[in-house]
């Protein structure tokens, strides 16, 4: 039996890589998604997918770190399902530069999406979710929110708060006793189109030479070589993680960490 039958899901970034997995992976459980992403055809690829396997989405268009598009997003998914169980805060974007070239610009645009689009969008998605009889909201951190990473300073920080934020929301919705659960889950080394922008201030490049397989496979090496299981993760790899938090198989599970990262942590 599907164990999101019929559940309402937000999959932020869903136009790609992890984004797109869990949205998938949601679909296949039963829920309704809404593909939420900035790249409205990334978005429409990922509904088109969804329906190709018999599931059930939508594509909104949502810039994560707009206030005003989180508003108008929960009023329309009111407006068309009337409920909301799932939000997955995935959306992200990653700029590796060492401290000393790292302009103010790229650290606020890091913090905007990564960290203010989960407080932006916990925040409006709660009082549907609260009416709807509760929920989950699943936070994509990383590795890099529990540990230093060299050249990667504004990542690591901005997802180091999301993985608190989640901590003292999960508590504080505990306290409300609304039935909603808050959790992180933080990938390790996932073969995603993330690792092509890391030196293109976040932005896909545009350059062939940096979108053909032989950039990949020297993505996939260096993932291996991180991560001590001998490999890349894949998205479905968080996905599977995703699908579980979003279930009632967590029903007793808010404020933890899901690390999913091929031992990276274990040492």
């Amino acid at each position: 039996m599907a164990k999101l039958l019929d559940k309402v899901a937000i999959v932020t970034g869903g136009g790609s890589g992890i984004g797109r997995a869990c949205s998938l992976a949601l679909a296949r459980e039963g829920a309704r998604v809404i593909v939420a992403d900035v790249d409205a055809k990334g978005a429409s690829e990922t509904s088109e997918e969804i329906a190709s396997i018999g599931g059930t989405a939508c594509v909104k268009v949502l810039d994560v770190a707009n206030e005003k598009n989180w508003s108008t997003l929960m009023a329309s998914i009111e407006a068309e399902f009337e409920a909301l169980h799932v939000l997955v805060n995935n959306a992200g974007i990653c700029i590796s530069r060492p401290l000393l070239e790292m302009s103010f610009e790229s650290w606020r645009r890091q913090m905007s999406i990564n960290l203010d689009g989960v407080f932006l969008g916990t925040k409006a998605a709660l009082p549907l979710m609260t009416k709807s009889g509760g929920g989950s909201v699943i936070n994509v951190s990383s590795v890099a929110g529990l540990k230093g990473i060299p050249g990667m300073s504004g990542y690591c920080a901005t997802k180091a708060g999301v993985t608190l934020f989640t901590k003292a929301i999960a508590l504080e919705f505990a306290g409300l006793k609304n039935n909603v659960r808050v959790n992180s889950v933080h990938p390790g080394a996932i073969e995603t189109p993330i690792w092509l922008k890391l030196d293109n201030d976040g932005v896909m490049p545009s350059s062939d030479a940096r979108l053909n397989s032989d950039a990949m496979a020297e993505i996939r090496a260096a993932g291996a070589a991180a991560t001590p299981i001998g490999h890349a993760g894949a998205p479905a790899d968080i996905a599977a993680g995703v699908v579980f938090l979003a279930s009632d198989d967590a029903r007793f599970i808010t404020g933890a960490e899901l690390v999913i990262d091929g031992g990276v942590m274990a040492g």
